[in-house]
């Protein structure tokens, strides 16, 4: 294992994610036994509001036996100034694991310092690796193991989503194809790694992103903090819409992903969404089951 923290994607080797993401198809599967995470708890920080993070992981915990404690900002002393430095030394005397959902990535990044228990990335606004990781179970529950031929297309924002799907395709081999508007990139760093290493297409032109795809992913246009830019974001990222010609242009058997929660006919219309093609449900389930491998694995 590449590191003990569950910080980014990036952080860790094929085999080693490869190595997560059978260990979750085990898990869901029922061909784990026992409660492997008796005894042990879990601190849950959350800057952020969440409804997918906060029950898959306290579920996930319960179900390996453990226990998970909701810790907000506004009710702990982190919501009053106490440093991240303080915070790190202080629940690593009590718990085994921190998973810590945040604004500022390196919030995550001091945690994992100084924290002497592992520290999970439940999201920030650089990267949202857990969500990554159960979009690819989906994908291999849909296509087969080997992601190494698989072709993605993002469409929308260059967010937190596009940069966690760019360390993906850089550490599996996956072809990415990126339709983004102008002024809207991914983490310029992230992105230049995974082009010197991996098929990657950064379009202005959201069809052309989506030909060929198997694999058709967005986000909502506004995020947590841009509530004020939604007008303005709308404009910007209609031409992006996931739709039927959007789906019409992508691979015959392509599958349709969103992290949730999604703005039903803003950055997908509703008949993608609710049709055929979607897997968002699977998806989200997926949550729970990566989270819980990657808790075992760090934790057990």
């Amino acid at each position: 294992m590449s590191t003990r923290h569950f910080v980014s994607i990036s952080d860790y080797t094929k085999e080693d994610l490869l190595g997560f993401l059978s260990l979750s198809r085990r898990l869901k599967a029922g061909e784990v036994g026992g409660l492997p995470l008796a005894g042990k708890s879990l601190a849950m920080i959350f800057r952020k509001s969440s409804t997918r993070t906060r029950v898959s992981f306290e579920v996930g915990m319960t179900q390996l036996g453990g226990h998970a404690l909701f810790i907000s900002s506004a009710a702990s002393q982190l919501g009053r100034g106490e440093s991240v430095y303080d915070t790190a030394k202080v629940l690593s005397r009590y718990v085994d694991g921190i998973m810590i959902r945040t604004f500022d990535h390196a919030e995550v990044e001091e945690m994992a310092e100084h924290s002497t228990v592992p520290v999970i990335n439940g999201l920030t606004d650089l990267l949202h690796p857990c969500q990554v990781m159960a979009d690819l179970l989906t994908v291999q529950e849909e296509f087969g193991s080997d992601l190494e031929g698989m072709s993605v297309a993002w469409l929308g924002d260059g967010n937190n989503m596009a940069n966690s799907w760019l360390n993906a395709a850089r550490v599996l081999g996956f072809e990415l194809r990126l339709g983004i508007p102008e002024g809207q990139d991914p983490d310029p760093d992230i992105l230049a790694a995974a082009q010197g290493t991996t098929p990657i297409l950064l379009t202005r032109d959201a069809l052309e992103a989506a030909e060929g795809a198997r694999v058709v992913t967005t986000d909502t246009w506004v995020s947590m903090g841009q509530e004020d830019e939604k007008e303005e974001r709308v404009k910007v990222f209609q031409p992006y819409q996931v739709n039927r010609e959007v789906m019409g242009r992508a691979h015959p058997e392509a599958i349709f992903l969103h992290c949730l929660p999604a703005y039903r006919g803003l950055e997908v219309s509703e008949e993608v969404l609710d049709g055929p093609q979607s897997r968002i449900f699977d998806e989200a389930e997926n949550r729970l089951h990566v989270q819980k491998a990657i808790m075992m694995e760090l934790m057990g």
